[in-house]
C-alpha cells in the first residue's frame, strides 16, 4: 500500500507521527507531497487533497469524532449534521468543539472516530431526544447493537434522561423520518402500527387506530413510476375504507407541529 492509499483507509488524512509509525520514511512522504499528492495541514497532519475536514479538524484538535458527528463516519443515520463538531477528547485544549469526555469502547480503526458505542452513548446523554433515537434505531437495524448493551451502559439517576429515549426506539423504521413520524404519533397517544401490510394495498408505513394510513415519503417517491404506485395505493386504500394521508421529509422534519395536528384532526372526524 503506498501512502496514498493508507490516507485512503484511514479516512483521508492522518498524523505524520500515524503515517511514520505505518513504516512510510520522510523521503516518501516529502516525494508524495512535492508530487501533490498530499497535503500538509497544520499540527503535523498529512491529508489527501480533498480530505475530509472533519477529519482533519479531529485530527488537529487531537480527538475523535462522536455524537452527530460521529453518526456518518460510523455508517448509521443523522438527522441534522451539526453545526459544531463532536470531538472524544480527554484533554482540555479542543476549542470549537462539543466535548465528551467518557469513553467505553475503545475506537480499533486508525480513522479518527469513535467507536459505534461511544457514538450512541454520547448521542443519548446529549442530542434531542428524536436526534438520538434515530441514530439507535439505524444501529439497532444493521444488528450492531441492542438496547439491552446500551441500557446497560447507562446506570445511574444521571442517565435517566438516556436510557428513556431508548424507549422510542423498536427497531420497526426504514428511514430517520420514519423514525420521527412514529415517535410524533405515539407521543400524541395515538395507537400507531408500523409496517402494516393490508390486502388490496400493500404494506404502509402507519396505521393508526385501525383506520388512518400514514406514508412518508422518501426521495425515491419523487420518481414518476413511484408517484403513479403511490396514487394507485391511496385511491386502494379510500376504496377499502381507509383514511390516508401522506407527508414528506420537510413537514415530518421541520412542520411535526402541524402534522400531528392534522392527523388527530382527521382521526377524531373519522370517528363521527
Amino acid at each position: 500500500m503506498d501512502l496514498v492509499g493508507f490516507l485512503k483507509y484511514a479516512g483521508s488524512a492522518a498524523r505524520t507521527s500515524t503515517v511514520k509509525q505505518a513504516g512510510f520514511s520522510d523521503r516518501a512522504i516529502r516525494a508524495a507531497v512535492v508530487g501533490s499528492k498530499v497535503v500538509r495541514r497544520r499540527w503535523g497532519v498529512l491529508a489527501l487533497p480533498g480530505a475530509q475536514e472533519d477529519i482533519v479538524a479531529a485530527l488537529s484538535a487531537n480527538g475523535l469524532l462522536t455524537c452527530a458527528s460521529g453518526a456518518r463516519h460510523n455508517g448509521i443515520w443523522v438527522l441534522h449534521e451539526p453545526r459544531t463538531p463532536h470531538l472524544l477528547c480527554r484533554h482540555g485544549n479542543a476549542k470549537g468543539f462539543v466535548v465528551h469526555r467518557e469513553s467505553v469502547v475503545e475506537t480499533r480503526h486508525i480513522r479518527p472516530v469513535a467507536s459505534l458505542t461511544d457514538t450512541l452513548l454520547h448521542s443519548l446523554r446529549c442530542l434531542p431526544d428524536v436526534e438520538a433515537a434515530v441514530m439507535v434505531e439505524s444501529a439497532l437495524l444493521q444488528g450492531r447493537t441492542n438496547l439491552d448493551y446500551l441500557r446497560e451502559r447507562l446506570p445511574g439517576n444521571r442517565n435517566g434522561a438516556a436510557r428513556k429515549v431508548l424507549s422510542l426506539v423498536d427497531g420497526s423504521a426504514d428511514s430517520p423520518i420514519e423514525v420521527l413520524a412514529r415517535i410524533l404519533f405515539r407521543q400524541a397517544g395515538i395507537r400507531t402500527e408500523t409496517q402494516v401490510e393490508l390486502s388490496g394495498i400493500g404494506i404502509v408505513d402507519f396505521l393508526l387506530e385501525g383506520k388512518l394510513i400514514v406514508e412518508v415519503d422518501g426521495e425515491s417517491h419523487l420518481q414518476p413510476r413511484q408517484v403513479k404506485k403511490d396514487r394507485r395505493r391511496n385511491n386502494a386504500g379510500t376504496v377499502k375504507g381507509f383514511l390516508v394521508l401522506r407527508y414528506d421529509y420537510s413537514q415530518i422534519v421541520y412542520q411535526r407541529e402541524t402534522v400531528r395536528a392534522e392527523v388527530l384532526q382527521v382521526l377524531r372526524q373519522g370517528c363521527r
